[in-house]
């Protein structure tokens, strides 16, 4: 009873002085990541000692990262972790080897000991998923080129964590035999394959069964099974927790159920999360941090420089331009969460010492707290520091070379930056229409496979003045640029107007605070998806409240003119339509069947003279299966005519009644 109290008493604290610590530094336009961090150094053992249960909380956070990993899983697919091998296997590759390899070299320079370097090698080659991946999603940097190579990266170093532990007893001087090592990888091998099979067959067969019963409390049940059952598989084998959880993401992301799934699962990621970076907080032992606080730092320092250095590299042989590659490499220098694992490992088995644990302790988490911060300016950073003179020629005209030698000679072209759904789109509109333009596009893969195909595209980063005086931006009519890079985009704006002044230049964007900032730069036209959605939205909705297309058409048009002004700051539109709806819901349809034998038959609506008797008027004539829209006057009607009847409720009540009479006939021949 008195530890479930204790949980409890902990749990309390930890809610409550996160609540706090987040709001104060909220005010300071500081991340919630630093809160979390924080409030736990401050709650740990080693800070206030108001939490000392660590060990329910590392629980917790091991759950965290699970759910975590899940729902990163669950937002990718086979598919596009097929596309992105080559950032995973080469790109992840190449960061995690150099990484090992010069941080292992530095530290048998130090210690003469080659076992314990390559130990320290591993600790800092890994980097943090859970608080990389959560910081792109935040952003809305998952999908931009190097938001895709930090995920690719970062798989790569989830993927190693097993081989690193299955190393650790050699490393310690223990024997275990090669053979026991290779089938434990075989066996690792064959249950990611057994889990990714089941990705097409069994579980959304088993989802599928499941959602027939209609039962919401059985669904959540049965995916939160998936997801520890899974990961619990793996763990057997040897894998990681996390991987098998980013694994049973994969699965249910195979299935038509996966965004339902995702949206139960979310409130408990962000619970788990929040206990994970708490937990990482409380490792932090502030009196250790003191008393080696110039190690530490010298530390820091080291292993950010090696991590960027080797992140940059490892991108930059990917074939992206240095501003990716410098952006990417600023994103993983943090130490991760699995090094954690590792160091508590390496620790039982004697390969560091208590004052080395504390020291690698104290530098990782400082890393992390830092991560937010280096996310906000990287991007500032790596567009400043590769437009110096070194860099530039780096990533100038030496990669628009890599696929033509001439500069652009077309005039009155459009250029198109970006090749995504947008670009391919507006590039296949232009090509129907003869309008002559050319593509600029950042990933290799991209541009090898539609130059093959005769679209005129070419690799560079838009940044780079070299590269758009190569496309003739001082000749071309208009600029297009479709890209998932904020800061690129307002980089490409900035150059484009002061290369170019008679540009018209548009700009797509995700983010609708980009809008203003993008127009001060230069734009002509910002078009944010989620207005442009909303435009589509409410247009359907008043065309189906019978709204006139023209006026329709108006009030997009002033949305538009307006640069979005009214869908991003609510005030009263200039032309309401409370009026047009007031009327509208006034008028009614009903239908009217010409019967066997009525006198109706054979007589034209001319005849009928139906508006003047009744006010009521024939909009459309079913007959079979044709409808006549708009029957002329002359429309002479046929028995199993159905009348289409439009008016008031009064006066289709009297068009029932004059149909159904013969009145109009006698005064007809009166």
């Amino acid at each position: 009873m008195e530890m479930e109290l204790e949980f409890i008493k902990s749990l309390l604290f930890i809610f409550g002085a996160s609540a706090i610590v987040i709001f104060i530094l909220n005010r300071l336009k500081v991340p919630s990541i630093v809160g979390f961090l924080l409030a736990g150094t401050i709650m740990g053992p080693y800070g206030m000692g108001l939490s000392r249960d660590t060990h329910l909380i590392e629980v917790l956070a091991e759950i965290g990262v699970v759910f975590l990993l899940f729902t990163i899983g669950i937002e990718f697919s086979l598919e596009r972790l097929i596309k992105m091998k080559k950032a995973v296997l080469k790109g992840g590759g190449i960061q995690l080897t150099s990484t090992i390899l010069i941080v292992s070299l530095l530290s048998y320079i130090i210690t003469s000991d080659l076992n314990r370097s390559i130990f320290t090698g591993f600790l800092v080659a890994l980097s943090s998923t859970a608080i990389v991946l959560k910081l792109l999603a935040d952003q809305g940097q998952s999908d931009s080129p190097h938001g895709r190579m930090m995920t690719g990266i970062l798989i790569f170093q989830d993927l190693c964590v097993v081989p690193m532990m299955l190393l650790l007893p050699t490393l310690a001087a223990q024997r275990i035999q090669l053979t026991e090592m290779g089938l434990m990888l075989l066996r690792s091998i064959f249950i990611i394959a057994v889990v990714l099979i089941s990705a097409r067959w069994v579980v959304p067969l088993l989802l599928n069964q499941i959602v027939k019963t209609r039962v919401r409390e059985l669904f959540i049940i049965s995916v939160i099974f998936v997801i520890f059952g899974i990961a619990f598989l793996t763990s057997e084998f040897g894998l990681s927790l996390a991987l098998g959880a980013f694994l049973a993401g994969l699965v249910i992301s195979e299935s038509e159920y996966s965004y339902q799934v995702l949206s139960d699962i979310i409130p408990l990621k962000e619970i788990f999360m929040a206990m994970f970076l708490v937990s990482i907080g409380m490792l932090l032992d502030v009196n250790s941090l003191a008393q080696h606080l110039w190690l530490v730092s010298v530390s820091v320092i080291a292993v950010s420089i090696i991590k960027v250095s080797t992140g940059f590299l490892s991108v930059l042989v990917n074939g992206y331009a240095p501003r990716i590659a410098l952006h990417t490499g600023l994103g993983l220098f943090q130490v991760g969460e699995f090094s954690f694992v590792l160091a508590v490992a390496g620790k039982g088995l004697g390969l560091i010492t208590e004052e080395f644990y504390q020291v690698f302790i104290s530098s990782s988490v400082i890393t992390m707290f830092l991560t937010p911060i280096v996310f906000k300016y990287a991007p500032s950073v790596s567009a400043w520091l590769t437009s110096r003179k070194a860099l530039r020629r780096l990533g100038g005209a030496h990669h628009f070379y890599r696929t033509e030698t001439r500069a652009i000679s077309k005039r009155d072209h459009v250029i198109i930056i970006g090749f995504g759904l947008n670009g391919r789109n507006l590039a296949r509109v232009l090509r129907m229409s003869g309008i002559p333009y050319v593509v600029l596009e950042l990933n290799i893969d991209t541009v090898t496979e539609m130059k093959k195909k005769g679209e005129p595209i070419y690799y560079g980063d838009g940044t780079s003045v070299e590269v758009l005086h190569r496309l003739g931006i001082k000749r071309a009519r208009m600029l297009v640029i479709a890209i998932s890079d904020p800061v690129a985009t307002r980089r490409i704006v900035s150059i484009a107007r002061q290369e170019n002044p008679e540009l018209y230049i548009i700009v797509r964007t995700r983010y609708t605070i980009e809008v203003d900032e993008l127009r001060r730069l230069g734009a002509d036209e910002v078009i944010p998806e989620e207005f442009e959605t909303s435009i589509e939205i409410f247009s359907r909705v008043l065309a189906h409240y019978n709204i006139p297309r023209n006026q329709i058409e108006d009030f997009i048009a002033a949305v538009r003119a307006d640069n979005y002004s009214i869908l991003r700051a609510p005030q009263p539109i200039k032309r309401p339509l409370s009026a047009e709806l007031e009327v509208l819901s006034k008028i009614e349809i009903d239908r009217y069947m010409i019967k066997e034998g009525s006198a109706i038959t054979g007589h034209t609506l001319r005849e009928l003279n139906l508006r003047n008797r009744t006010g009521a008027t024939v909009i459309a004539i079913k007959r079979g299966k044709e409808v006549l829209t708009n029957p002329s006057p002359s429309t002479v009607l046929e028995e199993g005519d159905i009348l289409w009847l439009i008016g008031s409720k009064q006066q289709l009540n009297r068009a029932v009644e004059y149909l159904n009479t013969e009145r109009f006939l006698i005064e007809k021949y009166q």
